[in-house]
């Protein structure tokens, strides 16, 4: 699973190479120590014009779908198993319509043993940006009228897959990586074969997590109040 990441850049620093066409105005400040219910920038191709257009938007993490009664339940929905989303209605019609990258710099994952939870953070060796594939969904607060515009929350989930190798020996999940192919692919609204390009994307996603370092950080990461580059230095484990 992943519960808490780093995003040390902002704006087209943060994106690289997937070739944004529109920077929201409302992009959050780096963080590094996002956690559910955050402001995440995040990437989707629009339909709203003739042809796609990639942008990048703000987006609280913790998918709310469209019919729920009440945000408050994207806290739970912050990851979603990516071999059960058709399965799930929560997550089914985005599949379908509305997927998302979601650019970090790494995250956080704990490794158990003998009881005891000791935080890793993995991350690319080169410190180029790490790219997770996501779902979003617009929810409309009712209660809010037609000409307010925070009546529109925009939410997104990432996704995981099991872990393998050496991560898998810090947690039996991880996020769903994505190259820049696979994160063209994935963002595509046009596509009508989703499962095979997901699909794709699951088989792909080893040989990016071989290519991942880890070390120990300090357990204040587990306060979500603390927040500093400080949080992804190595400590003695």
């Amino acid at each position: 699973m992943c519960g808490r990441f780093v995003v040390a850049s902002a704006g087209s620093d943060l994106v690289g190479v997937l070739r944004v066409d529109v920077e929201g105005d409302d992009l959050p400040e780096p963080s590094y120590n996002v956690a559910p219910t955050a402001q995440v920038a995040i990437v989707l191709d629009s339909l709203k014009e003739e042809l796609p257009t990639r942008r990048l938007e703000s987006a609280r993490w913790g998918l709310v779908p469209g019919w729920a009664k009440d945000p408050k339940i994207g806290a739970r929905a912050f990851n979603a198993r990516s071999e059960e989303l058709e399965a799930k209605p929560m997550f089914r019609s985005a599949l379908e319509k509305r997927r998302a990258v979601v650019p970090t710099s790494g995250y956080y994952e704990w490794k158990t043993e003998d009881g005891v939870k000791t935080p890793h953070y993995i991350h690319p060796a080169d410190g180029s940006p790490l790219f997770m594939a996501g779902l979003y969904e617009w929810w409309r607060d009712k209660a809010k009228g037609d000409d307010d515009p925070s009546r529109w929350l925009l939410s997104f989930t990432i996704l995981t897959r099991d872990s393998i190798g050496r991560l898998g020996s810090i947690h039996d999940r991880m996020p769903l990586f994505l190259d820049a192919d696979h994160a063209d692919a994935w963002l595509d609204p046009t596509t009508d074969n989703v499962r095979d390009v997901l699909d794709a994307a699951i088989d792909a996603a080893p040989a990016l997590a071989e290519t991942l370092d880890d070390h120990v950080v300090s357990k204040a990461v587990g306060n979500v109040r603390n927040n500093s580059p400080a949080l992804i230095e190595p400590v003695d484990d």
